[in-house]
């Protein structure tokens, strides 16, 4: 199962320890991930014109099985891979560090919203059902499901 990582970008980086431990989580959690800013872009190695990273972006969405919103911070790409992953019928998944701020339009596509406090709180809500992809597990006050 492959899941596609959405976060919103950050030219320095900021938030790569976050990326690492998302990933990390749902590598726990039997996943293969990939993030643009990781794996395609190599922490900024490599450029692409923007439309070619929104045709890379889409590629890797269209292969994915599952898309995991981080929510932590809004940003439009985020949004844009949301509403694309959705659109095409793949579940999308959202995350955030409690206190976060959610709209109600994008909690009306996700299959599920998970809020969290640190990292192993994340690691048990992936390991726990499968980041919310229809794998069996304990329901979780935390968790809402459509």
């Amino acid at each position: 199962m492959k899941a596609f990582i959405s976060i919103k970008y950050h030219a320095d980086h900021r938030n790569r320890e976050r990326i690492e431990a998302i990933s990390s989580a749902l590598e726990e959690g039997g996943y293969q991930t990939v993030c643009i800013v990781r794996d395609v872009e190599k922490w900024g190695r490599v450029q692409l014109s923007p439309d070619a990273l929104m045709t890379r972006t889409f590629e890797e969405i269209d292969s994915s099985d599952l898309v995991v919103i981080d929510l932590t911070e809004k940003g439009v790409g985020v949004g844009i891979e949301a509403g694309y992953a959705h659109a095409i019928g793949i579940p999308v998944v959202v995350i955030a560090r409690k206190g976060a701020d959610i709209s109600k339009t994008l909690q009306g596509i996700s299959h599920a919203v998970y809020w969290y406090e640190g990292w192993d709180e994340l690691r048990e809500l992936v390991k726990g059902d499968g980041a919310g992809a229809g794998k069996s597990g304990p329901e979780r006050a935390n968790r809402r499901s459509n």
